[in-house]
């Protein structure tokens, strides 16, 4: 085809720096036999985070069903013998596994429901309410038929945001910084991104004038808010919003008729915070929520397995038709027939870890709490290579899996995009530029996920103080 053709010029705009110029650089670097350390997005086990034991000992028998019963004639020869050195799968993951197969009926290869297994639904239902304490079957208990099983929780937002935007004035409020996914969303289905600030100096906090100033604007230029996300903890900034702050953002959506859409992905990330859910804070308020997680962070790290899922409180009506807003998602969602399925096993695992009272459970808590220490130690490693560079700064808790140091010197005509290629260039370390993520006028960042070796962070960190302080005095 000789003939130049015109594609979706919203898809040629978008932008998503994680993946972006500095990672491409990096890719090619690598190619080229240079040392890379990918600290450009949040992807543990591509930095050496083993997987949780239990996940994949249960995903390999759900794969290969007929390991169950070899394994239990292995246990019958072996079990009572104290001088075998054979690792024997325990009965509780068998079962476990066997269960499961039995409650999803068609195997690991057919298609499922289009809003993933009922069982699994109402296992996280179920977890929803462990998590915010509420009483089995009160009003304010999760729906199984309210929850969607999405490929992580990306897949989720997007069905949202596509769902929500019919025009170029439909505007969906975002955090600045944010998580690029929301930008180039908002870009794709043809909508406004409104940004809105929370104060960095305060740690991220949110208060009513934040919120009101940009809607304020946004309404002065004709156009219709719909929604506002947020992200809790934060993607870059991995601070997390206390009760005042989510407070405030569920007062501000009730009083201008918006719907909340809370990333919630790095609940189990906060390293001794406390973590509070918009569905626990919400109530019976009649205010639309979408919440969002996934098995791709926390301490599971499992984010080639695609798993997710987003629940709905309060479904906003839908304008000029009889539809309900649930019915349309699931018309949505019934277009790419399901979710992946090993991405829907690792969902049901993470809502429904091993019982308590079993030795599964302590080799799997002791496994949770070392990944969670471990990361968190690294955190404070880099935090304090921060107090040995010239003029960076950071705020708020540390959560998530990432640092959004502040750099309060840049030398005339450079951007933190110069900065961030240069540090790859000198030391192989892929970071993200600040302006990736969206930041206030005339400040610079950068994001780095804390998940290299404490070895490798040994070996890089020094060289990182010695390019910054010659970069910015430059």
């Amino acid at each position: 085809m000789s003939n130049a053709i015109t594609v979706n010029r919203n898809i040629l705009d978008m932008e998503y720096a994680v993946r972006g110029p500095i990672p491409q650089r990096a890719a090619q670097l690598k190619l080229e036999g240079k040392k890379i350390i990918p600290c450009n997005i949040g992807n543990p086990q591509a930095l050496g985070q083993k997987p949780i034991t239990f996940y994949r000992q249960v995903l390999g028998l759900l794969e290969e069903p007929s390991r169950i019963s070899k394994e239990r004639q292995l246990r019958n020869i072996f079990s009572n013998n104290n001088e075998n050195d054979i690792e024997l799968m325990s009965k509780y993951v068998l079962n476990y596994a066997e269960d499961f197969l039995s409650k999803m009926e068609t195997g690991m290869g057919a298609y499922t429901d289009s809003k993933g297994p009922l069982f699994i639904r109402e296992a996280v239902a179920k977890y929803i309410d462990n998590r915010d304490k509420v009483l089995l079957k009160s009003n304010l208990s999760a729906n199984s038929n309210n929850i969607f099983i999405t490929d992580g929780a990306s897949e989720g937002a997007k069905s949202i945001l596509e769902l929500l935007i019919t025009k170029s004035t439909d505007g969906i409020m975002i955090p600045i910084p944010q998580y690029p996914l929301y930008s180039a969303t908002i870009r794709r289905c043809g909508g406004t991104q409104i940004n809105y600030y929370p104060d960095e100096d305060s740690g991220w906090k949110l208060n009513k004038s934040i919120l009101e100033n940009s809607y304020s604007k946004a309404r002065e230029n004709n156009i219709d808010v719909k929604a506002i996300v947020v992200i809790n903890p934060g993607n870059p900034t991995g601070s997390i919003l206390d009760q005042s702050s989510i407070n405030e953002v569920i007062d501000f959506a009730d009083k201008n008729n918006l719907i909340i859409i809370s990333d919630e992905v790095y609940q189990e990330n906060l390293y001794g915070a406390k973590f509070i859910s918009f569905a626990s804070a919400v109530k019976d308020r009649d205010v639309p929520l979408f919440s969002l997680h996934s098995t791709s962070k926390g301490f599971y790290g499992e984010c080639g397995h695609r798993g997710g899922y987003f629940e709905i409180r309060n479904a906003p009506k839908i304008k000029g038709t009889n539809l309900d807003f649930v019915s349309t998602l699931f018309k949505q969602a019934s277009v790419n027939l399901c979710s992946n399925t090993v991405g829907q096993a690792m969902l049901y695992m993470m809502v429904n870890p091993p019982a308590p009272d079993t030795n599964t459970y302590k080799q799997f808590d002791l496994e949770r709490q070392n990944i969670l220490d471990n990361l968190y130690e690294k955190a404070l490693i880099i935090k304090d290579a921060f107090n040995k560079m010239d003029g960076v700064e950071s705020f708020g808790q540390v959560a998530a899996m990432y640092l959004f140091p502040r750099l309060n010197i840049m030398p005339i005509g450079k951007t933190d995009y110069d900065y961030c290629m240069g540090l790859l260039e000198e030391t192989g370390l892929t970071t993200v530029n600040g302006s990736g993520f969206g930041q206030k006028e005339g400040t610079f960042h950068l994001r780095i996920a804390f998940l290299p070796s404490k070895k490798l962070l040994e070996e890089v960190l020094p060289k990182w103080i010695g390019f910054h302080n010659h970069f910015v005095n430059s």
